[in-house]
Order: C-alpha cells, then structure tokens, then sequence
C-alpha cells in the first residue's frame, strides 16, 4: 500500500528567510496577529500560501522568530550599556539611543511587541515577553533611582510615572518613524534626551 508523501520543510536561505519574516512583520504590524492569515502574508511576499509553509510551519513561528530576534538584539545592547559602568545620566542616554536604534532595525517588530506582548504573555511559547518586560522595567527603575540617590537626578521625581512617561515616548516613535528618514535613530535620541534631560524652554 502507497504511503503518502510527508511534506518537507525547505531551509531557505538566511537572506530569504529575512525577507519573509520582514514582510510578515509588516502585515502583522499593520493589520494584527490576529487578523492576519498565512495567505496575506504569502500574498505580501508574492508567494502561494502552500509555498510559505516549506519554510515555516505556521504564522505562530514567525511571530515567534520576528519578536525573539528583536528582543536578543535589543538585550545584547542593553547588557553592554549596563555593565559599562556609567553614571545614572549616561546610563539614560544610552538606553534611550540604543532604543531608537533598535526601533531603526526592527520598527514592526517594536510595533507589534507593544500591541500584542500583553495577551501574548499569556501563552507558554511566549512567556518570555513577560519576563524581558520585567527585566526591562528594572533596568531604568534602577537606574532612576540610582540617579536620585545620587544627586544626579531631582529627588521629588516619580520614578515610575517618570520611567512610564520615558518609556512610552521613545517606543511610540515605532508608529511614526521610517527608516532612510530625514534624522538618523542617534540625531532623534539627541533631540530627545535634550526635551527630556534639559526641558525646552530657554535658560534665564
């Protein structure tokens, strides 16, 4: 008796790859995981559905890739700028321009992650986007402290409204900026820190 032919998944090649996941990355950023089908995504990629699934086995692997790639990236950046030994200041200003370069490299990704990390979290397979986010909020809440215990920073700061004001203003730049723009991601943290560090109004 016959058996049937067991479809193989192709590896495809890592540019390939890339540009899969970058258009998938698009069409959720734009529409929802949710609301996103593996046809759209073949559609985008000017591909049949059938083809898409030679290189991944479903739309839940490549969300998975998209936002662990983003997160290993932006944490391989993070660590460094944490274990240099900066001050409270320069710890600031690095996070926030390491934050605008990963919005540079992984825009969508940064998009999706904030609409969807909360019930993603939920879910065994991406369990791990609870615990970056917990790792991330002690990493510039201790910072914040650590800036006000030492005098860097002004001792009747909130810390956390403060590191939720920071920490929204620079992730929704995802929702506007495009890369090849007008300003680089280090000329934007440039103008950002300074509103936020230095304020905007002119010093007497």
């Amino acid at each position: 008796m016959p058996t049937a032919k067991k479809k193989t998944q192709v590896t495809a090649s890592p540019a390939r790859r890339r540009e899969l996941l970058d258009t998938a990355a698009e069409v959720f950023a734009a529409q929802g995981y949710n609301a996103t089908t593996v046809r759209r995504i073949a559609d985008e990629a000017g591909m049949l559905a059938g083809s898409l699934y030679y290189h991944f086995d479903s739309k839940e692997s490549m969300l998975d890739e998209i936002l662990s790639t983003f997160l290993d990236e932006l944490w391989a950046g993070y660590d460094a700028v944490l274990g240099a030994g900066l001050g409270p200041r320069e710890t600031i200003e690095a996070l926030v321009t390491e934050s605008f370069r990963e919005i540079d490299r992984h825009r969508a990704a940064v998009a999706i992650y904030q609409k969807e990390s909360k019930h993603l979290s939920a879910q065994p397979r991406f369990r791990y986007l609870g615990d970056s986010q917990r790792k991330f909020e002690k990493a510039w809440l201790g910072t914040l402290e650590r800036g006000v215990r030492t005098g860097v920073f002004r001792d009747d700061l909130d810390i956390r409204l403060t590191y939720r004001f920071v920490r929204d203003t620079v992730w929704v730049a995802a929702s506007w900026y495009r890369p090849g723009g007008g300003h680089s991601p280090d000329e934007i943290a440039r103008q950002y820190l300074s509103m936020v560090l230095d304020g905007v109004s002119v010093r007497p």
